[in-house]
């Protein structure tokens, strides 16, 4: 693989970056690069501003609205967004359902959900995780049982779902919902689209580790749903799934925000001392922020290879896998460093003091606010879109041959 960009690469790259200089609201771009929560409205503003600017679909295919990009210009705006402080939007509806909808929907489904997906103008949210059923989807009990009457044909749900990211949120969710109990558990289940107004759901919220009201149970009581949001086949969801965890396990790497956050490490260990010298030049300390820049190297170059092989119209295989636990696994990594880093400092954690409104006492500055928040909440990394364990079982049996 040739990693030397081109002219046109470099010419592109600048381009994003003048762009974002421009384009970026100051009050997120901050937030970002503090750590402080995002609320909807800040989503779907930058959401709307890319879309404006033509570049809301930066992964879509031109037929659907998107830029068209190859792999590369993906790679080199994702980069650009995340050191310039961009949030990186929730993927649930413009990296998840979209991509499932242009491979499996129909074509009333693309024209109906589609460009309201690209305008910001709908906020989704992902229907998978049970209490029985996280990393094995396969043992998903939510039911949807077709019915008809004098208004057509339906589905009636029924079930929870729960640690529903950003459900409280949500216009609309895409569930897998088991259809066949008589089969084998992979082959009786759907890919269904639920409007979030729908009588009989209820969102209840679940509050984190961190103080945060970031994931859900979303709940289905006698929920009907027209046939017409039915992806594809019945009884075909695991395929569809699957795809979508390609997909989601591939953005899971969080490469840019890796870069930006070590970044934003080597400047706090750059200010901290002990025994007189700065933690930079400790040389215990210094010794694993390098490992960790050792591993995103290493993780980018393999991230490289994937978007390669999309470039080619080939799906994400178990390489997939190995972007999760390593991209997560460094997530982490750098937080813990922050919180070494910090010492003392980090111990004082005050949510509300992350508030927009907040005008009260402030134990720490903006910069440190954040720091246990965000080692709390980047425990669950390892955990969610299939646990790292499921993934290690994945690169054992598809690469290794056990």
């Amino acid at each position: 693989m040739d990693l030397n960009l081109s002219a046109a690469d470099l010419a592109f790259r600048q381009e994003v970056q003048t762009f974002l200089a421009q384009a970026l609201p100051a009050d997120i771009r901050d937030k970002v690069r503090q750590g402080w929560p995002l609320q909807r409205d800040d989503y779907l503003r930058w959401q709307r501003i890319l879309h404006a600017r033509g570049w809301g679909g930066s992964t879509w295919p031109q037929a659907f609205g998107g830029t068209g990009w190859n792999a590369v210009q993906k790679y080199l705006f994702d980069e650009a967004c995340s050191a310039a402080g961009a949030p990186r939007l929730p993927p649930f509806g413009i990296k998840m359902v979209a991509p499932v909808l242009m491979e499996f929907g129909s074509p009333a489904q693309q024209q109906r959900f589609l460009p309201k997906i690209l305008a910001g103008e709908e906020w989704w949210c992902q229907g998978y995780s049970e209490p029985g059923a996280g990393s094995d989807l396969a043992a998903v009990k939510t039911s949807a049982v077709r019915q008809r009457d004098a208004d057509g044909d339906y589905y009636l749900v029924n079930g929870q779902k729960t640690w529903t990211t950003l459900a409280q949120y949500a216009d609309w969710i895409f569930c897998l919902v088991r259809t066949d109990k008589e089969v084998k558990p992979q082959r009786g289940i759907s890919f269904l689209l639920i409007d979030m107004r729908t009588p009989g759901v209820t969102v209840r919220p679940i509050i984190t580790a961190d103080g945060a009201h970031e994931v859900n149970e979303v709940w289905f009581d006698q929920v009907r749903v027209p046939a017409q949001n039915l992806v594809g086949e019945e009884n075909q969801g695991w395929t569809y799934a699957k795809f979508l965890l390609g997909h989601e396990r591939t953005n899971i790497a969080g490469i840019g925000i890796a870069k930006r956050e070590l970044a934003r490490l080597k400047r706090l260990a750059e200010k901290q001392c002990r025994n007189g010298v700065s933690l930079l030049e400790d040389a215990q300390f210094a010794q694993r922020i390098a490992q960790v820049e050792i591993d995103l190297m290493a993780l980018e170059m393999t991230n490289l290879r994937v978007l390669s092989a999309e470039a080619q119209q080939r799906a994400p295989g178990p390489e997939a896998s190995i972007l999760k636990i390593k991209g997560t696994e460094i997530q982490q990594n750098i937080t813990e460093l922050m919180m070494l880093a910090a010492g003392p400092q980090a111990q004082a954690f005050q949510r509300e003091a992350m508030d927009d409104a907040f005008t009260g006492y402030a134990a720490t500055s903006g910069e440190l606010r954040a720091l246990g928040s965000n080692y709390l909440n980047m425990r669950k990394l390892s955990i969610y879109g299939g646990s790292n364990e499921i993934q290690k079982n994945i690169i054992a049996q598809m690469i290794v041959g056990l």
